[in-house]
């Protein structure tokens, strides 16, 4: 069960650098469920089992991301990337927090913490999403010298287990 989980983890972890590498203005096109753009910032957003992290060894980085992987409960790792959608640059250093809502719930919201990975910075952190629904996701973008937020809502449908 474990591998499964790691294979998925690689997957996402590809489909990320894999989208860092697309032109961004191309992406606008065809955009996925899981991609915006907001006053000329390109946000993808992920949602993965955080049980993916949960088999890595203590000294692992990823093992200690977010104050460790959870270990009980239906929890996910939710990560965003950011990119200037005129240049395609990666931006890396945003302030960024997240709020996960089920139809008819309060949101848990939390600060998306920047993680690097492959010479690449995203922000992410771990949220509760039990069973099965559908879940509104908001990211809150602050970009240094530039004034206000930036927010961004996207509908994620969960089958957990």
């Amino acid at each position: 069960m474990f591998a499964h989980y790691v294979k998925i983890f690689w997957r996402a972890v590809l489909l990320v650098i894999g989208l860092a590498s697309l032109n961004a203005i191309a992406a606008v096109a065809e955009a996925p469920a899981n991609f915006q753009v907001v006053d000329g910032v390109a946000i993808y957003l992920g949602v993965m089992p955080a049980q993916i992290v949960q088999g890595h060894p203590k000294e692992h980085p990823e093992a200690g991301m977010h104050g460790g992987a959870p270990t009980r409960g239906d929890r996910v790792h939710l990560v965003v990337a950011l990119f200037d959608n005129a240049t395609g640059q990666r931006i890396e250093n945003a302030q960024v927090s997240g709020g996960v809502m089920e139809i008819g719930l309060s949101a848990e919201q939390k600060k998306l913490e920047p993680m690097r990975i492959v010479d690449s910075v995203t922000y992410g952190n771990y949220f509760d999403m039990p069973g099965n629904g559908i879940y509104h996701i908001k990211v809150r973008i602050r970009r240094p010298g530039m004034p206000g937020f930036l927010e961004a809502q996207f509908t994620h449908r969960h089958s957990g287990g």
